[in-house]
């Protein structure tokens, strides 16, 4: 028997649910529970009786839930015993939209796994100072329409971290981080998700050191239109893209579902991202593709707010690896595209650009350099898919993108975050 300190934690693992979870009475051996409900009325009953400063831990077992859970007090942490360990399965949810709801900030969630919930797993809205680590959200069938749509789903977040999770299955995005500031994402495995881990419309990010494949799309720093802030200030670097060519699974009429699959890292309509160091590879559509909004094929029916700018502008590539790539389009148009430019056998560039750019901002046909998209990432070439004009006067054209921008700093997470340990991890490869 492994003994730990703590009264939940120090329970034989053969005790009932009831048990393990109510207190710290000395247990008696016993069978070990049926996988049943059982235990859902004690786990939520230990989260509405949560105060600030309170560790819930959750012993290692399978808990079958039914019913969605959530949390509305600061300052708690729940902690489960490895995210391969401790596991609550909503296979059989019937009662509420998400699997986990948290609504609180000073938030951590730590060594645990929500599977199969009936939309999202894991929902954290409005909070300051969040972690989430180590923790697994999976569709145990892999990628399917009816999954939920975000593995994990931080919104309206600031400082905020995300480290060593596993995500699969999810039919939007596996990591979502929306209309959030000050954000690390790191080392994280995203797989067979429609997007692997999707940056939108929020600000002063790092996105590194992640596994992104089989995906639709690997990475996406996107900025969408009638929200409440735009994004801007993003890094993605030292990440793994590769063999993003799962089909597109999200629901038809989501932005998502416009995600063309074969697609390592895409920028839409976002501002200030650098793309670099990264190992990007046999992405069949592009390893890199920078968009506007109106390449999306997602337009809403309510129209774009007036303030809304749909065009990419300062973004710098350089000092990737690529390799293969390009070579099987996913969209007709880009199918023709492909093979009028470089026949049956070849490949798209590395780097693809729609070709929308603000007319308003443009100085003799170009960008102002602080706005400018600059790739220096030798000896990849960038393609200028004239969409504009319907990919009539698609080009390589790797000259018009040789400049240089300023590099952005590091992100510095603040409070109760601050110099935050970089831990081993037990992310699953």
């Amino acid at each position: 028997m492994r003994v730990t300190t703590g009264c939940l934690t120090g329970l034989l693992a053969s005790v009932s649910l009831a048990a393990m979870l109510a207190g710290c009475d000395k247990p008696k051996q016993q069978a070990a529970a049926p996988a049943d409900t059982s235990g859902q009325t004690v786990i939520l009953q230990k989260l509405l009786d949560a105060k600030p400063g309170d560790v819930i831990t959750i012993p290692a077992g399978v808990y079958h839930l039914d019913s969605s859970i959530s949390l509305n007090v600061d300052g708690v942490t729940v902690r489960g015993e490895g995210m391969d360990k401790t596991v609550l399965d909503f296979t059989n949810q019937i009662n509420g939209s998400e699997g986990f709801a948290v609504h609180a900030s000073n938030f951590t969630i730590e060594d645990i796994a929500l599977q199969n919930s009936k939309g999202d797993a894991l929902k954290v809205n409005e909070g300051q100072n969040i972690i989430i680590r180590r923790v697994r959200a999976e569709w145990t069938n892999g990628p399917a329409t009816s999954n939920g749509a975000y593995g994990l789903y931080p919104v309206q977040t600031k400082n905020l971290l995300v480290e060593d999770c596993y995500v699969r299955g999810a039919s939007d995005a596996g990591i979502y981080v929306g209309q959030s500031q000050n954000i690390v994402v790191r080392r994280n495995h995203a797989i067979e998700n429609v997007a692997g881990i999707e940056i939108e419309n929020s600000s002063f990010a790092d996105i590194y050191d992640n596994e992104a494949t089989k995906n639709t799309g690997g990475i996406l720093v996107f900025n969408m239109p009638n929200l409440p802030v735009p994004g801007h200030s993003t890094r993605v670097f030292h990440n793994h893209a590769y063999a993003n060519n799962t089909p597109n699974f999200g629901a038809k009429g989501t932005a998502v579902s416009s995600v063309p699959a074969g697609t390592g890292v895409i920028v839409n309509a976002n501002k200030k991202v650098e793309i670099f160091d990264n190992d990007i590879a046999d992405n069949a559509t592009g390893n890199v593709i920078i968009a506007s909004y109106f390449s999306t094929g997602f337009m809403t029916k309510t129209g774009v707010a007036e303030a809304y700018d749909p065009y990419p502008e300062a973004i710098y590539i350089y000092g990737n690896h690529f390799k293969g790539g390009g070579d099987a389009p996913d969209t007709l148009k880009l199918k023709a595209a492909k093979l009028a430019l470089f026949g049956l056998t070849g490949h798209f560039p590395d780097v693809i650009w729609d070709g929308f750019a603000n007319p308003k901002k443009l100085v003799d046909g170009k960008l102002p350099a602080d706005s400018a998209i600059c790739v220096d990432n030798a000896p990849s070439d960038v393609l200028n898919a004239d969409g504009p004009n319907d990919f009539k006067g698609a080009k390589v054209d790797t000259a018009a993108f040789a400049c240089n921008l300023e590099k952005m700093a590091p992100i510095t997470l603040t409070g109760p975050l601050a110099d935050t340990p970089a831990t081993s991890g037990a992310a699953k490869s």
